[in-house]
């Protein structure tokens, strides 16, 4: 009976009005519309938007776009925004910043020039009207995004130039809007110029000197992961909100928001995937079908007009962000696959112009005889953005789909390549539960993008009986480690070794499992008569031949601004030369940070051209005296981290000076985090 009664309240009636079945349906859209839709080869952001328009009001109504799938859908764009920010490799943005202003003028001014032209000449709209018409073709929605960030080339150089033109255009054209409906309502006076330079350039301060600063000293001192991302979401929403203020669409902000907190949530960290994943599960699939739901197919027959005005955006959206594709294309000599790229993600038109055409349908120029209102845009433009809405998200996806898959399938070749040629393996000696995070950390910033199974933690039982008691607790260490790596989406193997020494079990590990990297923490000195290092660590390094690392953590790795590499003599002699290379140079990409080499002129030299062919952000410094390191005091910051290169005694480029680093370190950068790397060498004398 009660059941009976519970049931009898809930209304089925379409619009369905219960907040609980509403966010059930949603939820069953977003898992299954992708499924069904894929067997037809149809990507899974058309088939949110296909779900979107059945269940909207202009189809079966089964619910109506409210103003919670608004809050939610304003949330997944800026979510896209600030992940196109977040994900963009810096240097890669920086170098081709010229190309990036090259395509937004492209993508622009061609828009522009044929939207304003034919709105004046074919449609008959005024002169004003008819610019801010072409202003809603030079805008566009990176609704593609997803697709290249889940298929793995969202740092391709084609991305990084596409994101930064849509900046330029969708700036620009919102600029158009505010000065079109100023003139239109006669707000535009001597002082509206001054006061949205003002406000802008203002905005811009805050966002990219102010929460840079913020967000680090946040990162310092709090590292429990739910805060960390609500912080991250307040950052972003706190941006748009204040790009509001300063006259400019939120998605401008969100935006900003990405590069400004960039180097400080690197790609392999776990905060980076809690936020990917949030915004790929949730956020962004309530977007599509919010966008869906404005889809009105029967707008397309109410008149002769709507009909022609429909096709003209159409055809005219598609065609000029094609050719503003092509010309990049054919300018900087890009591939078939990358102008794909430009144009999949340039040609969907949702955000901006959903933003101009809303301000403008609402600014009343006069009134007809009849005492019908005269707008900046008609209806038919309306009723016919419905229809560009529709075919440009489509044919966007279509094309970036084809674009990145060709890509990613390229890159996965290549990598299989060096694969086949140098297998990487890490391996993780772990012991105390506290330095566990920092050092698989550590290890996922170091490993190549291809490396997905090449992670080995392990835990030496000094206990050759197998004490029960030792093995639990080493397998609690071990889940520990495990956990720190499937929280990125990474795979650890786990391994226990019962040994009486365990710089012997650590060396036997290496051999079997054909190890190439070794992480190890600090030792903690507890007697005076205690190394730097350690007996342990010393013993390791005397028997195992691999890179290895030490590594001491005073904060964390992503909050690090520079990283001083010191490289000594003869040091690009040694046959660990590019295997240490290689693992700094994916220190750069993967967290950001600045390199600042300090080494001899003829190992410069073969850093420079590593570098010209793979560039990063890196500052070459002719640096050959270690009898001088503590000049070095007063360059480096409290955000630096130091980078020694090392060497083992009676090889080529061991220093008597080595011996002093550890004094060194103590006296001068006690507060600084640091890493001795000791590189592959010959003449290693081996554990037998």
């Amino acid at each position: 009976m009660i059941n009976y009664l519970l049931i009898g309240s809930i209304n089925f009636n379409f619009p369905l009005k219960n907040p609980v079945l509403i966010f059930s349906l949603l939820l069953f859209i977003i898992l299954f519309a992708p499924i069904l839709l894929n067997k037809f080869k149809i990507p899974h952001i058309i088939g949110l938007i296909i779900a979107g328009a059945i269940i909207g009001p202009n189809a079966f109504n089964i619910m109506l776009r409210d103003s919670s799938i608004v809050l939610f859908g304003t949330v997944g764009l800026l979510y896209i925004m600030f992940l196109a920010g977040l994900e963009i490799d810096l240097a890669d943005f920086k170098k081709n910043a010229f190309k990036s202003t090259t395509f937004g003028i492209y993508t622009f001014s061609v828009p522009i020039i044929l939207g304003t032209l034919g709105g004046h000449y074919l449609l008959g709209f005024q002169w004003m009207s008819a610019i801010l018409f072409g202003s809603t073709f030079s805008s566009h929605t990176l609704l593609a995004y997803p697709i290249i960030s889940k298929l793995g080339v969202q740092k391709n150089r084609a991305v990084g130039i596409t994101v930064g033109g849509t900046m330029i255009t969708d700036t620009i054209a919102l600029l158009v809007l505010a000065v079109i409906v100023g003139m239109a309502t006669g707000q535009v006076t001597d002082g509206f110029w001054l006061k949205l330079s003002i406000s802008v350039l203002l905005f811009a301060l805050i966002v990219m000197l102010l929460f840079p600063v913020i967000a680090r000293w946040f990162f310092k001192n709090f590292s429990d992961s739910i805060s960390q991302y609500i912080f991250v979401l307040a950052m972003l929403f706190l941006s748009a909100f204040l790009a509001e203020l300063a006259g400019i669409e939120p998605i401008i902000g969100a935006f900003l928001a990405g590069l400004a907190l960039n180097r400080l949530v690197p790609s392999t960290s776990a905060l980076m995937n809690r936020i990917e994943f949030v915004g790929n599960a949730l956020f962004i699939p309530f977007f599509l079908i919010g966008v869906g739901m404005l889809i009105d197919f029967g707008a397309f027959f109410k008149n002769y007009d709507t009909i022609i005005v429909a096709l003209f955006m159409t055809v005219t959206a598609t065609v000029s962000k094609f050719i503003a594709a092509w010309l990049t294309q054919k300018t900087f000599k890009f591939t078939i696959d990358e102008r794909r790229l430009i144009f999949g993600l340039s040609n969907a038109h949702v955000a901006a112009l959903l933003a101009v055409l809303l301000v403008a349908y609402n600014v009343i120029l006069g009134y007809t005889p009849s005492g019908e209102p005269i707008r900046l845009l008609n209806d038919s433009v309306l009723n016919g953005a419905v229809l560009m809405i529709l075919v440009t998200c489509t044919i966007a996806t279509f094309v970036a789909q084809k674009g990145a898959t060709n890509i990613a399938v390229e890159e996965a070749a290549a990598n299989s390549e060096q694969s086949d040629e140098c297998d990487e393996s890490i391996l993780i000696p772990v012991h105390n539960v506290d330095s566990i995070e920092q050092l698989i950390n550590l290890s996922l910033t170091i490993k190549s993008k291809n490396n997905k199974n090449g992670l080995f933690a392990l835990n030496v039982v000094e206990d050759i009986n197998q004490n029960e008691i030792a093995e639990r607790r080493a397998n609690k260490v071990l889940d520990k480690a495990a956990s720190v790596a499937s929280a990125t989406e990474n795979y650890i193997h786990k391994l226990i070794r019962y040994e009486f020494n365990i710089a012997h079990g650590i060396s036997n590990v290496v051999k079997e499992y054909n190890i190439t990297d070794l992480i190890l923490g600090v030792h903690q000195k507890k007697t005076d008569s205690d190394t730097f290092l350690g007996s342990m660590t010393e013993d390791v390094l005397s028997k195992i031949n691999c890179t290895t690392l030490i590594y001491k953590e005073r904060q964390p790795l992503s909050t690090i601004g520079r990283h001083f590499v010191i490289i000594p003599q003869n040091a690009e002699k040694e046959i660990g030369f590019p295997l240490w290379i290689v693992k700094l140079w994916n220190i750069a990409r993967n967290t950001g940070a600045k390199l600042e080499f300090y080494a001899s002129e003829d190992s410069l030299k073969f850093i420079r051209e590593l570098h010209n062919n793979n560039p990063i952000d890196a500052h070459f410094n002719v640096f050959d005296d270690w009898s001088k390191l503590s000049e070095l005091s007063k360059l480096i910051k409290v955000n630096d981290n130091l980078i020694f290169i090392m060497s083992r005694r009676r090889n080529i480029s061991y220093n008597s000076i080595m011996r002093k680093i550890p004094n060194y370190l103590d006296e001068h950068f006690n507060s600084n985090s640091y890493i001795l790397i000791y590189p592959l060498q010959t003449g290693i004398t081996e554990d037998k």
